[in-house]
């Protein structure tokens, strides 16, 4: 095996491990000889795998830029041109919600997914329907990636919170400080949950923010102000209120 076929190979973390298979069959060939069929069926099926699962990822990125094509898409009298027309909005939404949720139907559980069930649970946030939103971000929560599935919790505590249901936000945020991610840290799964109880538990929340309000990372210091600010009963210290 030629040494750029070997790089191309190790450059997928799956590949990697079909590779390490024909290392294995070339360092114990005493083994391969009594096992041989077993391991060739192994990595048959690994190649097939591989070869399966990168088509299907490129089927739900088609399928998701197209939807965001969508998305992008003008509307109205006047056609932009180079982009996608409807002639008029409810057209446009009626059309972009139906090929989200499509997509999330269809490839739930993958990246690909997740960002349309946060499409769909975003709107679903502008139209007051946080029953449908909940149960959207729940559905992230629940199958999606972990960086993704992490935000979702973020967005569906704060539903709870606006369902008057701190309690369910609560667990969720303590979930994340718990376990941060790259895409919510320890800090905002803090901040958050520290606005959550400004009112129900203002000392608790008091606590939560304190430490943050000194941090040496300027965004988490100011939020953490601006939510002690908030919090019942007022905080020392904290940044007084714009006019």
């Amino acid at each position: 095996m030629d040494r750029q076929t070997r790089k191309q190979l190790k450059s997928d973390k799956f590949a990697e491990e079909v590779f390490d298979i024909f290392e294995w069959t070339t360092e114990h060939k005493s083994e391969v000889l009594r096992y041989g069929a077993i391991v060739l069926a192994l990595v048959v099926i690994g190649l097939g795998w591989l070869m399966y699962s990168r088509h299907q990822a490129e089927v739900r990125q088609v399928e998701l830029a197209k939807a965001l094509r969508i998305d992008d898409a003008s509307f109205g009298p006047n056609d932009q041109g180079g982009r996608l027309h409807f002639d008029t909005e409810e057209a446009k939404n009626k059309a972009r919600e139906q090929s989200f949720a499509d997509i999330a139907a269809r490839f739930g559980g993958t990246l690909e997914g997740a960002v349309a069930e946060m499409y769909l649970a975003g709107w679903a946030v502008d139209k007051g329907d946080l029953a449908g939103a909940e149960k959207r971000f729940k559905r992230i929560v629940d199958d999606a990636p972990k960086e993704y599935a992490a935000m979702a919790k973020m967005a569906l505590a704060q539903v709870y919170a606006s369902e008057n249901k701190p309690a369910d936000g609560e667990k969720l945020l303590r979930e994340l400080i718990a376990s941060p991610t790259a895409t919510v840290s320890k800090e905002q799964a803090t901040i958050v949950l520290g606005q959550l109880l400004a009112t129900s538990k203002p000392d608790e929340a008091r606590k939560l923010l304190e430490p943050l309000r000194t941090s040496t990372r300027t965004a988490v210091s100011r939020a953490a102000i601006n939510a002690a600010g908030s919090i019942a009963g007022g905080a020392a210290g904290a940044a007084p209120a714009k006019p």
